[in-house]
């Protein structure tokens, strides 16, 4: 019996990260003082657009020292690069279902600075689940531990190069699918915006 589901605190969470909440009814407790590790879904987040995948990559303010706390990463704003991932967004979901019914939402994230990544990836994921309509408590670590006997420890599971934990997925429609074919494994606003309501059943 798993007491609770611990994750990291991703950007745009692919959507396994959403199958493993839907699967698993129990409190999501979100780390935060992990030492931020590199090239993992914590700043990135994959797209489907005419072209294929596009990874969208939130740039951070790197530190002299190694290892840094997930709560303490700040992200850089000295590109615009909020501006370029929502022109980004637009262009590969403006024609999906249900893209206009949910660009209110999203644009928010993309006009407001959030000083630290962990806040700004946190306000995501309360927006997908509950445009997901998936209805989970979500709590915070309070000191780093190594493991989680009782509990589900993912931490490690969401990289782009790991498998997805998501086997065999049920394809929906995508907008250049007839192109690409189905993408597996994209953002959760991908299914999102091509499923609206019925996402979560594809869950």
């Amino acid at each position: 019996m798993v007491n609770q589901l611990i994750l990291p605190v991703c950007y745009l969470p692919p959507v396994s990260y959403f199958h493993v909440i839907q699967k698993q009814d129990v409190p999501i407790v979100l780390e935060k003082y992990e030492h931020y590790p590199k090239q993992t879904y914590r700043t990135r987040a994959s797209i489907a657009t005419a072209n294929g995948k596009l990874d969208l990559v939130v740039p951070i303010i790197h530190k002299r020292k190694n290892h840094v706390a997930m709560k303490d990463i700040r992200i850089n704003y000295d590109h615009p690069w909020q501006r370029l991932h929502w022109l980004s967004i637009q262009a590969a979901y403006r024609s999906s279902a249900y893209f206009e019914f949910y660009e209110d939402d999203f644009a928010k994230l993309y006009t407001e600075k959030y000083e630290f990544l962990f806040d700004f990836n946190y306000q995501q994921l309360t927006l997908i689940l509950r445009l997901m309509k998936i209805n989970r408590s979500i709590l915070e670590t309070t000191s780093y531990q190594g493991a989680y006997p009782d509990d589900l420890d993912l931490r490690s599971s969401f990289m782009p190069k790991k498998e997805s934990l998501f086997e065999n997925p049920k394809p929906y429609y995508q907008v250049f699918e007839s192109k690409n074919g189905f993408m597996p494994n994209m953002s959760s606003i991908d299914l999102l915006f091509n499923q609206g309501p019925q996402a979560k059943s594809f869950l």
